[in-house]
Order: structure tokens, then C-alpha cells, then sequence
């Protein structure tokens, strides 16, 4: 089993994929732990720009981080594969290039927040993204996830 996503892990991709230039947004419940959801998850999973340019610059991030990133796993971010899971290295990540219920990368970046220099896609997409996924774990997670968006928002979050 893997190690729990921590919040220093988040801080130390943001820093990477920021020296870097690699276009990204944490998703899923990395990010809505990262905007304050009590809860954990045993990966960051991050929504990634589809462009040749911005894969070399997340393999360059990667890779600076410590990830021993393979040829095939290269050539797939670089293309922009759906979706791309690295279980090796200092902890597990998941690329996301096409997550369901969102558009697009440009249009979740206009509504994304930066949290101390950590850029998250905002609480509505990323509980858009778990509705549309169908998968049971999902399901579950929703329930909570909209009640800690109700207290989001009475905090004056936008």
C-alpha cells in the first residue's frame, strides 16, 4: 500500500512543476485537501495541459523531483495520454490530461485558486470531475465532499 499524499508532497510539485513552467492544477481529493477538506488520499492527482511542450516540462519537473520517469512513461505524457499513474519514486502522482466533467484546462485555470503557491482547480470542478466519473469510490466521496463545500463557501471562498 502506498504512503499517504501529505501536504509538504503538494508544496514540493507545485515548486517543480513552477521552476519548470509545467501548466497543472491539483484535482480530485489532493486538491480539495489542499483547500482545507479533512480528509486523506494516497496520491496527487494533478490536471495537466495537453501539449507536447507542457509534457516535457512536467517529465523535467518529474524528474527533478526524484521520479525515475521511463521512456514509455515519458512518451505518454508528452502525447498527453488520458491518464497516466506513476508508482515509483518518492510518492505515487496521477496525471489527469482529460478529467471528466471539465471542458478544458484553460477553462478550469480561470476558475482555479492558488493556496501558498499551489495551484488547485476550484472545489466545484473538482466535484463536478467526481460526479461525471461514475466510479463507486466516487459515489461516496460526494456526499462529503458538497458538505465541506457548503462550509467553503460560508467561509467566503470564492
Amino acid at each position: 500500500m502506498a504512503a499517504r499524499f501529505e501536504y509538504p508532497q503538494a508544496q514540493e510539485l507545485a515548486k517543480a512543476f513552477d521552476r519548470h513552467k509545467a501548466k497543472y492544477l491539483f484535482l480530485g481529493k489532493s486538491g480539495a485537501i489542499i483547500l482545507g477538506y479533512p480528509d486523506t488520499t494516497q496520491d496527487a492527482d494533478l490536471f495537466v495541459e495537453k501539449s507536447p511542450e507542457n509534457g516535457r516540462a512536467v517529465v523535467a519537473a518529474l524528474l527533478d523531483l526524484g521520479f525515475p520517469i521511463t521512456p514509455d512513461h515519458s512518451k505518454e505524457i508528452e502525447r498527453g495520454k488520458d491518464f497516466v499513474q506513476i508508482r515509483y519514486g518518492p510518492f505515487d502522482v496521477d496525471l489527469v490530461f482529460a478529467p471528466d466533467g471539465i471542458e478544458s484546462f484553460a477553462e478550469a485555470e480561470k476558475r482555479s485558486l492558488t493556496i501558498e503557491g499551489i495551484r488547485v482547480c476550484h472545489l466545484d470542478d473538482i466535484i463536478r470531475s467526481k460526479e461525471a466519473s461514475g466510479r463507486t469510490r466516487d459515489k461516496e466521496a460526494l456526499p462529503r465532499l458538497k458538505i465541506f463545500r457548503e462550509w467553503w463557501i460560508a467561509q467566503d471562498r470564492s
